[in-house]
């Protein structure tokens, strides 16, 4: 019986790294070689980026160690497909990754192809690695995400305005009036329990004093935000962060990124081109800086994480838009980076970023839980980052 679950157990594993493995290539089949070539701006990558990436990193951190006999695709990607990994050796500048027009898509593929076929065999034969392996599909899942993030930015910037993918069929809704969850607060834990695969940043588990607080039951609408921007709130600086007054007068900013007048209306650009703006869809694409304006226009305020952890399961629209917090992304109270190359995947960036809560359209099933902690610079905006309120309760 044992050996039988053994096995089991083993062929989930093989069937779930072909799945992973193999949704990366669809989400960049609609896409043309050029496509996948451009990078639209610094913080974005190419399409074919992402593809070698994330390949380079079962080839860097499974294959060559553990995988005895394992060939290497090509010297070169390890200099050229490194994302910020300085234990493992230099890489290719960030902002240069658009002038990779070499190696192509079908040789980037192929490189897949390479890896992919040595893991399977790896998987088969060896019982070693596997937090790597779990940690490796992880990460590509998070580059998935990634991908239809910066594709999306790369097509905004076409004069075409080119779709993505068909727009998917959408049932009109009706205006979903604000509500409010209370909540005691007192002494709570917060933190990933250890049970099931989580990130390093998500724990340890530990305790907090919350005082008491009230959360929106909904994240922020579009029409609520037109309400903000039709009452000036980019325009008065009362209600901003001096950082994001500064982005709003620097980089003029009126609206949330994507969103176009035409015609006297105004539009947001989709993964499924041009769109009017539906006012009943949470607003999608503001900094943390248009988040915590919004927030004091509304008289409320931001959530705090921990506060955000304990109210996720008593509050709706959770994983529609990543939430913006008011929290600032730091160690939690006891964590240690894990040892070697891999310990640089989350904590070196503890510094300058703020942290966001839930998922969104585009996060794949399994990232979007109570624990998962995104960070982004407050003046990001290509996220699909949103807004959900608090307030205190005296």
């Amino acid at each position: 019986m044992a050996k039988s679950m053994t096995l089991s157990a083993e062929m989930r594993g093989l069937h779930t790294f072909q799945v992973v493995r193999s949704r990366s290539e669809e989400l960049a089949a609609p896409l043309s070689a050029e496509d996948q070539t451009v990078q639209s701006m610094p913080d974005a990558s190419p399409t074919k980026w992402h593809l070698a990436h994330t390949t380079w990193f079962f080839e860097t951190f499974v294959l060559r160690p553990y995988a005895s006999g394992y060939r290497i695709f090509d010297p070169a990607y390890e200099y050229l497909f490194n994302s910020y990994y300085e234990a493992v050796g230099p890489r290719h500048p960030r902002p240069q990754r658009g002038l990779i027009t070499r190696p192509g898509v079908e040789e980037v593929l192929a490189y897949r192809r390479h890896v992919t076929t040595a893991m399977l065999d790896f998987l088969r034969r060896e019982h070693q690695a596997h937090d790597l392996v779990e940690l490796g599909l992880q990460h590509e899942q998070q580059h998935q995400e990634l991908i239809l993030m910066d594709i999306k930015h790369a097509l905004s910037l076409n004069p075409l305005r080119p779709a993505y993918r068909t727009a998917p069929t959408r049932k009109a809704q009706a205006v979903q009036a604000m509500g409010w969850r209370e909540f005691e607060g007192g002494l709570v834990e917060t933190g990933h329990d250890g049970q099931g695969f989580a990130f390093d940043n998500e724990g340890p588990r530990h305790r907090c004093w919350l005082d008491a607080f009230a959360m929106a039951i909904r994240p922020v609408n579009c029409g609520e935000y037109l309400g903000f921007i039709e009452d000036g709130g980019y325009r008065r600086p009362e209600f901003w962060l001096s950082a994001g007054w500064d982005c709003v007068k620097q980089r003029g900013w009126e609206a949330p990124l994507y969103w176009e007048k035409k015609d006297g209306a105004w539009h947001v650009f989709t993964l499924s081109g041009l769109e009017p703006v539906d006012a009943t869809r949470p607003v999608c694409h503001v900094s943390a800086f248009e988040a915590a304006a919004f927030a004091k226009w509304s008289g409320k305020r931001l959530p705090r994480e921990a506060e955000w952890e304990i109210a996720s399961a008593a509050v709706e629209g959770i994983g529609e838009v990543w939430e913006w917090t008011a929290s600032p992304y730091v160690a939690y109270p006891g964590y240690r980076e894990p040892a070697g190359a891999v310990g640089e995947y989350n904590g070196k960036f503890m510094s300058s970023q703020m942290v966001l809560r839930g998922g969104c359209t585009a996060t794949p099933a399994g990232h979007v839980r109570p624990t998962y902690r995104n960070f982004f610079p407050p003046d990001a905006r290509w996220m699909f980052g949103g807004i959900r309120l608090a307030e205190d309760l005296r």
